[in-house]
């Protein structure tokens, strides 16, 4: 079952307010765990890190900018 507009903009705001910084947190600490790396695998790290966040969301996040699509036509008169 698909989630409706409504819903997918709720989870994305839960998603960005709550998940993000956990996931910020987690991957902060990834990169401690590796000790001292260069600055470039530390690049590296973060910038895998952070696209991986998002490809379980990306359903729930596409659309969301547009405009509701189950909402009735705004006549302009």
């Amino acid at each position: 079952m698909a989630l409706s507009y409504k819903a997918r903009r709720r989870w994305a705001l839960v998603i960005l307010l709550i998940g993000m910084p956990l996931y910020i947190i987690v991957a902060v600490n990834v990169v401690a765990m590796l000790g001292r790396p260069s600055i470039l695998v530390e690049l590296l790290v973060f910038v895998g890190l952070g696209i991986v966040w998002i490809l379980p969301f990306k359903s729930i996040f596409k659309g969301i900018g547009q405009a509701d699509p189950d909402a009735p036509p705004e006549d302009d008169i």
